[in-house]
């Protein structure tokens, strides 16, 4: 009996498949890392996982878990693996309107979440472009961000609860509602953000919260980044902290969205090298409330601010949307920056985080020092302003990796000299090995890997990711 074999026998032969029936599962979405996995295996069930942990331990077998593998790090390439997927894996078992929670398997979609507690006037804030197929079990894996961080946090802070099969197959029953819970150490955080290297995240508990009676959403051209700065905190003074999205995109990112994507607008009559999304969201009555103008009270605090603003001249331009329709097409232009980032060409692509007031310093030193190594080079920037994520990417007519290694050191000195993090929601994976054993502290790596050793003590789970 072949493996193939052994794990038809847990999943059914239907779901045990390899070669051109795997073909699904052999590329990630950028197109970056191919892989031949020995067989993909698509459990139902968290006994089925179980099993099919235990039986790739007990045979050495590399397993790798795979959620809607939208991921941008090469976190699920692992040649001749058992790959996990946990698509099957998409049941929404409870949504508890009163606790503001929604029990869901690992395999459910982002936007299948967001389309079931709708109804109930409920969201989960979590939001990024890749919704509609990435599955909340990745998220998980990766701590993902995305543009609600600002007001909810990242994917860790919205979760209460997990269930996780280990490398031995022993199912871990974290699977709590709680909001406190202090009994020792906090194992559920340890397995968000690790990748599929430490367990394989069957089940999640998930924080709800209401939904926004009114948004106001608007594009906001700048002078500087600085001024942008100090509009989100007039807005927050002003709404009581209700920013929910805080986006720039420079000018670089305008332009190539409007080469790539048909039917694409400038957001000003103007050019701009500062472009600023803001989104706030009224959960009160009182902010919803429509006036006499016609518009919400949070549209007309919205105003008043820029218009101040645009007296004191931090602000140059404004559009304020006017109905969903306008408000759809400035978050469309905001999330549409993965597909044409990667869809330009190579590039050297990074994800970091600085503190927020050095975010148009690093920015422009950025800049400044890969232009040393060529000076035809370009690059688009988009970030997350409001918790000073970053995501850089940087083209050149220069395609080679020993360029690309140099861009990547240039980067991480600059993030290391500002006291900022190279790594800020996509994850470690396979990309930023090499700028672990550079700049991660050496005493923090042997922790990691000791717990590795402990948990997965024969490197079955996801190996050779996160821990150089």
């Amino acid at each position: 009996m072949t493996h193939q074999d052994a794990l038809a026998d847990i999943v059914g032969k239907k779901f045990a498949v390899s070669g051109a029936d795997a073909a699904n599962w052999q590329k990630e979405w950028t197109g970056d890392y191919t892989v031949d996995p020995l067989v993909v295996v698509r459990p139902a069930t968290t006994e089925e996982v179980s099993k099919i942990a235990a039986y790739a331990n007990a045979n050495d077998l590399t397993v790798v878990p795979v959620s809607g593998n939208t991921g941008l790090t090469g976190a699920t390439s692992n040649q001749g693996a058992v790959m996990l997927s946990v698509d099957r894996l998409n049941t929404i078992e409870q949504i508890d309107t009163e606790g503001r929670t929604i029990t869901v398997g690992a395999g459910t979609i982002l936007q299948s979440i967001h389309d079931a507690v709708d109804p109930h006037n409920l969201i989960f804030p979590l939001t990024f472009g890749a919704k509609g197929t990435a599955m909340i079990g990745g998220a998980l894996s990766t701590n993902a961000g995305g543009s609600n961080v600002l007001r909810y946090g990242n994917t860790r802070d919205l979760c209460l609860g997990l269930e996780v099969v280990l490398a031995d197959g022993h199912v871990m029953n974290l699977m709590s509602a709680l909001h406190k819970d202090n009994s020792g150490y906090n194992l559920k955080h340890l397995m968000i953000g690790a990748e599929g290297t430490l367990g394989i995240i069957t089940r999640a508990v998930l924080r709800l919260y209401s939904k926004p009676k009114a948004y106001a959403t608007a594009m906001v051209a700048t002078p500087t980044v600085s001024d942008a700065l100090s509009l989100l905190y007039r807005m927050q003074d002003a709404t009581g902290g209700a920013v929910e999205a805080f986006e720039l995109m420079t000018r670089s990112y305008i332009d190539l969205h409007l080469r790539q994507v048909e039917g694409a607008k400038e957001p000003f009559d103007t050019a701009y090298d500062t472009n600023i999304m803001i989104e706030v969201g009224a959960t009160s009555d009182e902010d919803a409330a429509v006036l006499d103008t016609g518009q919400t009270r949070i549209i007309e605090k919205l105003e008043t601010i820029l218009g101040g603003m645009l007296e004191e001249e931090a602000v140059i331009d404004a559009v304020i949307a006017q109905n969903e329709a306008q408000r759809r097409e400035m978050w469309a232009r905001r999330e549409a920056a993965g597909h044409i980032g990667y869809a330009e060409g190579p590039r050297v692509d990074t994800d970091i985080a600085v503190p927020l007031d050095k975010v148009g310093f690093a920015i422009e030193e950025i800049e400044r020092r890969y232009k040393e190594l060529d000076p035809e080079a370009w690059d688009i920037v988009v970030a997350h302003l409001g918790d000073g994520n970053i995501h850089h990417a940087i083209y050149s007519e220069i395609v080679s990796k020993e360029f690309f290694d140099k861009c990547v050191e240039t980067v991480e000195d600059v993030v290391q000299e500002i006291g900022g993090s190279f790594s800020a929601e996509h994850g470690v994976g396979l990309s930023k090995l090499k700028t672990m054993s550079r700049r991660k502290d050496p005493v923090a790596l042997a922790a990691m890997r000791s717990i590795k050793d402990s948990l997965d003590p024969k490197g079955t789970l996801n190996p050779g990711k996160v821990i150089p």
